[in-house]
């Protein structure tokens, strides 16, 4: 009897255990980088093929007002995967320079934030991310690992730990010409005017000029052009490659069949875990620039290499769906799909080729708080729990992920720090008609830029802006001079009192409302400026991970899969495969 008692009990708790197993979904969420949402169809772009991102929203619900937390990619992607404002991480920079762009690097996701892979790891969950990090690698050493994605919840990883920028492709020019242009070309010619009016006046026998002197200008330009050669050669080794979970896979990255690659082992990821709960976060690094695309899609778009890369990994998206369908695991597995900001409309090639995305009839784009820079494509699909076909027009963030994820997940949220998302789910299955967001606050990086307000009994939406970009040329779309627009100082324009629209009427923000054509105009500021003086008081100081100290290359912290040097060259990619072969 005894033992029979034992076996009803452990049959008692195995039953429970795959019946709590069962209600939990498995999560795939798929986050492009850099598109725009004026480039998908189910959004109202008609010469772009995208017709699996299409199918995923024509059976689920398009989100139509969801935000991206910030219109830049590190601070977007640590709001994403922590529920919070960037600047409460210190993942929002006080400087010109936004995004981590070298791989040795010290600043990153701090190890006290909590991820949603975190929480789900913890509840069982197998989870991967695959594509782009952009959140930082190491602090101390080159093997502490201690921003890494596998340091943050996720089980595997495979793909960048920066980001793909121009620069990784040959051929494709630089994002640091600017940069250059002011610490190189600009301190040659000074040297050289220097050098050349310093020979004349010698010549004329008007100064007497050792000869020591014409060696040590000549000896600085050399240093000078020395530091340039070495950049440009070593870069992209040293900051273009892919990972397998701690080691380089393959330095530096191929873009061979690099989207094939990525979906082929998302899949076989989900292969593997058909009999337990898995999240799956599939990091696309197109459409950023540099552009790629493989033979099957390139030159086939109506909208050149852009356009190859849209469809490219609208394919991919595709090939997810299709696994998940095979295996039988679409009924239990809730997918996103949107983008970490709007597209870089500034984005064209020293041939004059148009390599930005379009953000549709929204203004601005990437590295800017008008709607073109931070409303992007939402996407859910769960068959059988979110309806087919619906289409709502709330306020919603992509901050709002890891809440939704945590509670379906059985997660409990952290309570020793503010989420700052909200769960989806009452929103997106009916029970509840308004966003959970009264208000939401938009950085431009470290500085509050603009607030939007949906008061609970309205159906306006008002958008307040502190500053607003300075768009160059004059009438452009963007900041074309500076290749992105920045936060603070000469590159913004401050209003006082600020900039007030109605988005629920102007989507475009094109007609700013004043006290002669909006008679709450000042009510409206001030509650606005009340819910300002809330959130201000909720923020904490913390290290800025993207100060000049942490965002600067360390020799010390940069990875190399050769031992030897810093030839850092290999392909255990191409190795792989072959073996599989």
């Amino acid at each position: 009897c005894r033992k029979m008692r034992l076996h009803l009990l452990l049959l008692s708790f195995l039953s429970a255990a795959q019946s709590h197993a069962a209600t939990r979904p498995n999560f795939v969420l798929l986050l492009a980088d850099d598109l725009g949402i004026g480039d998908v169809g189910c959004y109202g772009n008609k010469t772009l093929r995208t017709p699996n991102i299409d199918r995923l929203a024509g059976g689920g619900v398009k989100l139509t007002q969801h935000l991206a937390a910030s219109p830049l990619c590190t601070p977007s992607r640590a709001a994403f995967m922590t529920g919070r404002y960037p600047v409460r991480s210190g993942m929002a920079s006080e400087t010109l320079v936004g995004v981590f762009l070298f791989s040795a690097s010290s600043g990153g996701l701090p190890t006290s934030e909590i991820t949603f892979a975190k929480l789900l790891k913890d509840q069982g969950y197998a989870t991967a991310l695959i594509g782009k990090w952009h959140l930082g690698t190491n602090c101390h050493n080159k093997t502490d690992f201690c921003h890494h994605p596998l340091s943050h919840g996720f089980d595997y990883f495979h793909g960048i730990p920066v980001t793909n920028l121009r620069d990784c492709k040959p051929g494709e020019g630089s994002v640091f010409t600017r940069g250059i242009r002011m610490l190189v070309f600009i301190p040659l010619q000074i040297i050289a005017i220097t050098l050349l009016t310093l020979a004349v006046l010698k010549y004329l026998g008007l100064a007497h000029v050792p000869p020591a002197v014409f060696f040590c200008l000549l000896c600085l330009a050399a240093t000078i052009l020395g530091f340039l050669v070495c950049f440009l050669h070593y870069f992209r080794p040293l900051n273009c490659f892919l990972m397998r979970n701690h080691e380089i896979s393959q330095q530096p990255i191929s873009y061979d069949n690099l989207t094939q690659r990525l979906v082929a082992d998302a899949a076989q990821f989900i292969r593997r875990n058909t009999d337990k709960p898995f999240l799956l976060t599939l990091s696309y690094l197109q459409v950023h620039t540099a552009l790629f695309a493989s033979k099957d899609f390139a030159s086939k778009s109506k909208h050149g290499v852009y356009g190859d890369a849209v469809e490219e990994m609208d394919w991919s998206v595709g090939q997810i769906l299709n696994v998940l369908d095979e295996l039988k695991l679409a009924n239990n597995t809730l997918i996103y799909f949107s983008s970490d900001q709007g597209a870089h409309v500034e984005e064209v090639s020293a041939k004059g080729e148009v390599h930005g995305g379009s953000n549709g009839m929204y203004k601005g784009g990437k590295a800017n708080n008008w709607e073109g820079g931070i409303r992007v494509p939402g996407i859910l699909r769960w068959p059988g729990v979110i309806q087919a076909g619906l289409e709502i027009d709330e306020p919603t963030s992509n901050m709002d992920l890891f809440p939704t994820v945590a509670a379906l997940a059985g997660a409990p949220l952290p309570e020793d720090r503010i989420i700052d998302g909200r769960d989806l789910m009452p929103l997106v299955q009916g029970r509840t008609e308004h966003s959970d967001h009264e208000f939401l606050f938009h950085y431009c990086n470290f500085y509050l830029n603009a607030v939007r307000w949906h008061p609970r009994n309205s159906t306006s939406i008002w958008k307040a802006f502190f500053f607003t970009p300075k768009f160059s040329p004059e009438g452009a779309n963007g900041c074309f001079s500076t290749h992105v627009c920045f936060c603070y100082g000469h590159a913004v324009t401050y209003h006082r009192p600020p900039l007030l629209f109605d988005i629920s009427k102007d989507p475009r923000e094109r007609n700013p409302l004043s006290p002669a054509t909006e008679p709450q105009f000042q009510e409206i500021l001030d509650a606005i400026q009340e819910a300002v003086d809330h959130h201000t008081k909720t923020l904490k100081e913390v290290p800025n991970q993207l100060s000049l100290g942490n965002i600067v290359w360390k020799p010390w912290l940069q990875m190399c899969c050769s031992p030897s040097g810093l030839s850092c060259h290999c392909d255990h990619e191409k190795q792989a495969r072959s073996a599989s072969h």
